[in-house]
């Protein structure tokens, strides 16, 4: 089950980018600081939605969107590793898309960390294409058009 995020949710999500996203992270520990201060303010911008397993209203995992005209920015999104592999990833990134082109979004774009094998390997399998690394941010920037 996909729905929006409420504030019961925001616990779970900060565990989950803690558990399955800081590690991945090159930045430094002052810089994760910053980010976690940052996070309540920034989930309050663009929408949160969380997928849940049909017999639990707990999260499994969350993707984190923002609109910017015609694009879909996929800002964050985390799956427990012990529900990885169940195809949370891809319902949460087709909800997401989804969501988008109803608001007249073309198209689709993600920034994922250099390190983030597995997380490159998800959007160029769900039709994602490699744009540029970012050497500043050490990110593959990738776009999908919706």
């Amino acid at each position: 089950m996909i729905r929006k995020r409420s504030a019961q949710d925001d616990r779970m999500i900060l565990r989950l980018i803690e558990q399955e996203l800081v590690p991945l992270s090159h930045l430094s520990a002052q810089e994760m600081d910053q980010i976690r201060k940052e996070l309540p303010r920034r989930l309050n911008r663009g929408i949160t939605f969380v997928a849940c397993r049909p017999d639990n209203a707990q999260p499994v995992g969350f993707i984190h969107v923002m609109l910017h005209g015609e694009l879909l920015y996929i800002d964050l999104i985390a799956i427990s590793s012990s529900h990885q592999g169940q195809r949370y990833g891809i319902k949460l990134l087709e909800h997401a898309e989804q969501y988008g082109r109803l608001r007249r979004c073309k198209r689709a774009k993600v920034m994922v960390d250099e390190d983030n094998i597995r997380g490159i390997r998800f959007y160029l399998r769900n039709q994602y294409q490699m744009l540029r690394y970012v050497s500043l941010s050490r990110c593959h920037e990738l776009e999908k058009a919706l």
